[in-house]
């Protein structure tokens, strides 16, 4: 069984985009601001990927193995105010897009929204290995305000994945590589340009410097109708750090369900927008590790009445801190180990209905029904000053007519990380305040933001 400790230990030494420590990487000049931007789900009809010929189940069969593929890459081996920036966010195959444009003049960008990554990266020209993507590629060249970072830099010299073969005069190289089993990486120039999010008021908001990653070499990427990732996560190249005292430490996100239907998108907010608060709305510590993951720890899990605690699974009956992972970049949700068997156990009491094998051979407990058929029993996720009661329709899904499946899988050896996914996070306003050190929800009818 793999440790906590075992599992930050190898994330600090090789997760994507893991930063070494912080720098002060200003974006904006501007005084403190707040602003939100929409996240499309792939699969939603807003989205530019949006195949109307797939079903409800293939979408979702398709999402959740590219997300259990995700959890399986931790296993070892200026004058205008930001108060006003928005910008659009889709899906893709689980997971959340994030519209931008980069450069000058502005080329329009869709990159993977992840709380579990740092680097901004896309796919740049000339490119000599790239995945197919509907977009042109971006062409530096055809940009004023970019520029090579170089490797006598804080920006380089704090990435834990650079290279700088030619010396300290010569341009900063980064390399990421996602450990998912199929060898999925990407490496090019640290760079700076401007990055440009769109505004409420339509005038865009330009924020210059930004550190990128421009890729030139980028490997075996699946369902990669996005250009690279937007990362948001704790390291100094993140969206996040970069946007530093302008957002206060504070943004937040409500993700609506991607087998919900309809035009609403979902909401990606910073600063003052991003405050959890009112009726409903609880806080968990945030627990820091030495990488740049969101940490949380779940005490227990409870179906209907039955509350299945973490320390009487556990072997040493200790309840390990930061045991789970806030993570918008996968759809599924795993959860501790000694955790899994209780739940099940308790989830077969209270649903009377045969069991039978999952067809795509991804999820374990699944039952013969429709969806619409099926009586969900509620599910509450327990943290340390907050019980979060998980939207029904997100907890189990339906991957053909006839079969529902539990969206939760255990973390094991093989996939050694507990995950608190995209799924489950559905109709949560999920606020993140790393200076306060908090993690606050609240329950959300996420399309009516």
């Amino acid at each position: 069984m793999t440790s906590l400790h075992s599992l930050r230990s190898f994330a600090a030494l090789t997760a994507a985009f893991s930063i070494v420590f912080l720098c002060s990487f200003s974006l904006i000049e501007a005084s403190n601001g707040d602003f939100s931007v929409d996240l499309i789900h792939r699969d939603s009809p807003n989205s530019p990927f949006y195949d109307p010929s797939e079903t409800p189940s293939q979408r979702i069969t398709k999402a959740v193995g590219h997300s259990i593929n995700r959890v399986n890459r931790f296993k070892p081996t200026s004058s205008l105010s930001t108060n006003a920036a928005q910008s659009d966010i889709s899906s893709n195959g689980g997971e959340y897009l994030l519209k931008y444009s980069v450069g000058t003049p502005p080329v329009e960008i869709l990159g993977f929204a992840d709380t579990s990554t740092d680097l901004i990266w896309l796919q740049c020209e000339p490119c000599s290995i790239c995945y197919n993507q509907t977009a042109p590629l971006f062409d530096p060249k055809k940009s004023s305000t970019y520029k090579k970072v170089s490797c006598s830099s804080a920006q380089c010299q704090s990435l834990l994945h650079s290279s700088c073969s030619g010396g300290n005069n010569s341009s900063c190289q980064y390399f990421v590589d996602y450990y998912n089993g199929s060898g999925s990486s990407s490496d090019g120039d640290l760079a700076v340009d401007t990055h440009t999010l769109g505004s409420t008021t339509s005038r865009p908001v330009p924020l210059p410097k930004t550190i990128i990653g421009c890729g030139y070499d980028n490997q075996r990427f699946t369902n990669a109708n996005g250009s690279g990732v937007v990362g948001l996560g704790r390291g100094a190249a993140s969206l996040v750090s970069q946007l530093g005292s302008s957002i206060d430490g504070k943004f937040s996100y409500c993700l609506i369900p991607f087998t919900s239907h309809g035009n609403t998108t979902s909401k990606l907010n910073f600063g003052s927008n991003a405050v959890v608060s009112g009726s409903g709305a609880v806080s968990t510590p945030l627990v820091l590790g030495q990488d740049s993951y969101y940490y949380i720890t779940l005490e227990a899990i409870s179906v209907g009445r039955k509350r299945i605690d973490l320390t009487s699974a556990s072997e040493s009956g200790n309840l390990e801190k930061g045991n789970i992972i806030i993570n918008s970049g996968i759809t599924v949700t795993s959860l501790p180990e000694q955790l899994y068997p209780g739940f099940i156990s308790a989830l077969k009491d209270e649903i009377h209905l045969p069991y039978v094998d999952d067809p795509t051979g991804q999820l374990i407990l699944c039952y013969k029904s429709s969806l619409d058929d099926f009586r969900i029993p509620s599910i509450t996720a327990h943290f340390p000053g907050a019980d979060v009661e998980l939207s029904s329709n997100t907890t189990f899904i339906s991957v053909n007519n006839e079969v529902v499946c539990l969206a939760f899988v255990p973390a094991d050896d093989l996939q050694p990380a507990a995950f608190f996914g995209n799924l489950a996070q559905s109709n949560l306003l999920v606020g993140i305040d790393v200076l306060n050190e908090t993690v606050s929800f609240k329950p959300t009818d996420c399309t009516k933001l």
